[in-house]
């Protein structure tokens, strides 16, 4: 295949995939948003770009997300580069979701940081099943002591 047709699919690839993939720049600002990200999370890509991560970051978990985020920015190391890291999320109805998502971390040619991809799927129902399961099971639990 010619590079032209190999740009022309991953570009394919980042617009049609039903996850969303999120770019941020070193200061957690939007730069890329795609039609997974508008699915799950409610805004469209003119609403993201450009505007902080905190778009779709639960107050409460601010702090502890710039943090963090902060820190692998400064020294390229996350333990989520093969690891799933779940989060909640906020919804532009204000609803929350939970997700999953891995990070990618986005280098110049001299090494450094420049950006986070974050490739995010929407777990609630999941998450609602599992929670429902372990609520069953302690009642059972219960019932037997």
């Amino acid at each position: 295949m010619s590079q032209a047709t190999d740009e022309k699919l991953c570009q394919q690839l980042v617009d049609e995939c039903t996850d969303a993939i999120v770019v941020s720049d070193r200061r957690g600002v939007i730069t890329l948003w795609n039609q997974g990200a508008q699915r799950i999370f409610g805004f469209t890509a003119d609403e993201a770009l450009g505007e902080s991560l905190d778009l779709f970051i639960p107050e409460n978990q601010r702090p502890r997300h710039w943090e963090g985020y902060y820190k692998v920015m400064e020294t390229g190391v996350t333990g989520y580069a093969t690891r799933l890291l779940a989060a909640p999320a906020i919804c532009k109805d204000g609803g929350r979701i939970s997700t999953e998502f891995s990070m990618t971390l986005l280098r110049d040619e001299g090494g450094k940081v420049e950006a986070v991809a974050a490739v995010v799927r929407d777990v609630t129902e999941r998450w609602q099943k599992e929670k429902a399961l372990r609520t069953r099971i302690a009642e059972l639990e219960n019932a037997r002591e």
